[in-house]
């Protein structure tokens, strides 16, 4: 049943909307981060000042060089871990404890986070009174998004693993592939897309956090965010928005880079895909 004028343009105004509630506040960011007056919510003017005033606040530049450190290295983590958790619970469906090790890797999605950073936060300590160390930093902040970001990872993957045909690497363990060979040249090959939609998804939240990073951070590693969240405090001025700037255009380019790279990706599978088939049709 094909939709009426009226249901066609009332779908097309929804749609608008949405869009306009979702990214109106990221224009106007944007939009303010050229302006001349000292107030954010003020308009004084159009300038380049603040871009320019931007590099001179190391306090800004070293925490969010910190924090796209950490997110680097706890998303990278996170892939890892939760591969092995979503490979667990997809591949191998009758290990005892599995219900346990399900609702483990789930609750940091449910759990509010003033919950596991303070968790997280009474455990480390309780480890440096015994043994000493680890001491509050970057580290405790790592394992901090690493747990977070497992659990998203973990969501993602182990979706794309329940949707691949399995037959596939049945067909190369028939044809004697050891399992760890299946792993790299079957398996990872058909997850690439979720792993890479992973990262980039654990990358975010870890760049984006700011109680987990409250709770575990100490002298000399606050991130970006907590900077943020601290100047708030005593009044913002534009050059907060020319980060924020960066930053969404920073990720803007990554999501296209990524999204050409899929693309590519996705064609050069089908083409081989295509040939394969031709080769079996001639033979």
């Amino acid at each position: 049943m094909n939709p009426t004028p009226w249901g066609q343009r009332l779908r097309l105004g929804w749609m608008l909307g949405i869009y306009f509630f979702l990214y109106l506040p990221i224009a106007t960011l944007i939009a303010y981060s050229f302006n001349d007056s000292k107030m954010v919510t003020l308009w004084g003017g159009f300038t380049f000042r603040w871009y320019s005033a931007v590099w001179q606040d190391h306090d800004i530049i070293d925490a969010f060089k910190l924090s796209l450190q950490i997110g680097l290295v706890s998303a990278t983590l996170s892939i890892v871990l939760g591969t092995l958790a979503a490979l667990s619970l997809v591949r191998y469906k009758n290990f005892r404890g599995r219900t346990i090790f399900s609702s483990m890797v789930n609750a940091p999605l449910v759990m509010p986070e003033v919950i596991v950073g303070l968790s997280l936060l009474l455990m480390l300590v309780a480890v440096q009174n015994m043994f000493g160390f680890p001491d509050r930093g970057v580290w405790t902040i790592v394992m901090g998004h690493t747990l977070l970001g497992m659990s998203y990872a973990t969501v993602v993957i182990r979706s794309r693993l329940l949707e691949m045909d399995k037959s596939l690497e049945e067909a190369a363990l028939d044809l004697g592939a050891k399992p760890f060979a299946v792993f790299r040249l079957v398996t990872l090959p058909l997850i690439t897309q979720a792993l890479l939609s992973a990262w980039l998804l654990t990358f975010t939240l870890s760049l984006d956090d700011v109680v987990i990073s409250a709770f575990l951070s100490g002298p000399g590693s606050n991130t970006l965010p907590i900077v943020i969240f601290s100047r708030a405090k005593l009044g913002l001025n534009p050059t907060v928005n020319v980060v924020a700037t960066l930053t969404v255009l920073a990720v803007g380019l990554a999501l296209l880079a990524s999204s050409l790279w899929l693309a590519r990706q996705e064609r050069q599978r089908a083409k081989e895909m295509a040939m394969a088939w031709k080769q079996e049709a001639n033979s």
